[in-house]
């Protein structure tokens, strides 16, 4: 209990973020946490990706595997998170139930990739909504909004905030394709940077001393803390902010529709809210607020 008030601590000192979350053990990952119900009357226009999707029985949906509070991969082989929740409240509405969703690894220097090959249907991976990206594809959101800080060691006090990371020649740790990597080199120089293709890894750099600082989204950033309070601590000094959108197919304007009303519908019935308390609600009790959406077109 006291490193889950740490946590909220930290957390209220920065931006106030919409934490995606890990789900709880192998025995819930094939569960929908926020008690969404399956739609099983639901009927789409022809021709439509929602209509394709439930004539399959199946929705493929990439996600994070080393995320805990977001997407963390279970002893069972199955995901769990916030993010993870809100792929099936979408997939609920397709008439589709947990155990017709495949999940799929999505690194972040891949999910453009996956998503412009058809690998999967949706990505919803702590991903980030910007320009760049949505000249690949087309973003149905925010569902979320975070703000990148750093994380430390708990016994570092050479590091306060971003302005301290170039005086200090700080080792700063970011995952390839993200855009946090691209973000902190506005604070530092490019031979200061450490880049990995999971998070996790930058995570265990940071714990053995390879690396001063760790950046990414808070929220992503306070799951590594709430597994290890006494190891790290999280600054609190956000210097961006970070809109998560579902990714899906460029110009995919209907499905994108789509995703929006069932987001709306999940906030109103509170299976949104239901989905955070089951997840990161668990360390940090402010549920969010849904943001307001970006077009589609």
């Amino acid at each position: 209990m006291r490193s889950r008030r740490i946590l909220a601590a930290l957390l209220a000192a920065g931006l106030t973020v919409t934490l995606t979350a890990c789900g709880g053990g192998a025995s819930r990952s094939a569960v929908i946490l926020s008690g969404a119900t399956v739609d099983t009357a639901a009927t789409f226009e022809p021709d439509s990706t929602m209509a394709r999707l439930k004539a399959a029985g199946k929705v493929t949906i990439g996600t994070k595997w080393d995320q805990p509070l977001f997407g963390q991969k279970g002893l069972d082989g199955k995901p769990g998170g916030f993010d993870v929740e809100v792929g099936k409240i979408v997939a609920a509405k397709l008439g589709l139930r947990a155990d017709q969703i495949e999940w799929k690894e999505a690194p972040s220097k891949f999910r453009e990739e996956i998503i412009e090959r058809k690998d999967v249907d949706m990505v919803i991976a702590t991903y980030t909504m910007n320009a760049t990206r949505k000249k690949r594809i087309t973003f149905s959101g925010p569902y979320y909004t975070a703000a990148q800080d750093l994380l430390v060691k708990r016994d570092n006090t050479t590091i306060t905030g971003p302005d301290s990371l170039r005086p200090t020649k700080a080792r700063v740790c970011s995952v390839a394709g993200s855009a946090s990597a691209e973000n902190v080199l506005k604070y530092i120089d490019a031979k200061q940077l450490v880049k990995f293709d999971v998070y996790s890894k930058c995570r265990d750099a940071l714990r053995v001393g390879q690396v001063d600082a760790m950046t990414t989204d808070n929220a992503i950033l306070a799951g590594y803390l709430s597994q290890s309070p006494t190891a790290f601590k999280l600054l609190g000094t956000p210097f961006t902010k970070e809109p998560y959108g579902i990714g899906i197919s460029r110009g995919d304007v209907k499905f994108c529709e789509f995703i929006h009303q069932v987001m709306v519908d999940a906030a109103k019935n509170g299976t949104y809210q239901k989905a955070w308390t089951e997840t990161a609600g668990k360390f940090n009790k402010a549920i969010p607020t849904l943001p307001e959406f970006d077009s589609c077109a």
